[in-house]
């Protein structure tokens, strides 16, 4: 049984350790789902969404590591 709380706090942790991170993948993924079934665009656009929007928020999220910016 303690290995599963251990799981589950990791995951917690990974999770939630970087909540900067954690909202901005969050609204990239809504921006997505905004394009795809409220603007009804094609899905290949919904997906290009997603795609610049995660790499933009991992580059970004890289960027404020390597100049002291991140949480401990």
């Amino acid at each position: 049984m303690k290995l599963i709380g251990d799981i589950l706090a990791e995951l917690f942790g990974m999770f939630l350790g970087d909540a900067r991170l954690s909202a901005a993948v969050l609204a990239v993924v809504g921006l997505a789902a905004i394009c795809t079934d409220v603007l009804d665009l094609d899905p290949i656009i919904g997906g290009g969404v997603l795609l610049v929007g995660c790499l933009a928020v991992v580059l970004e999220s890289v960027r404020r590591a390597a100049r002291g910016g991140a949480p401990r």
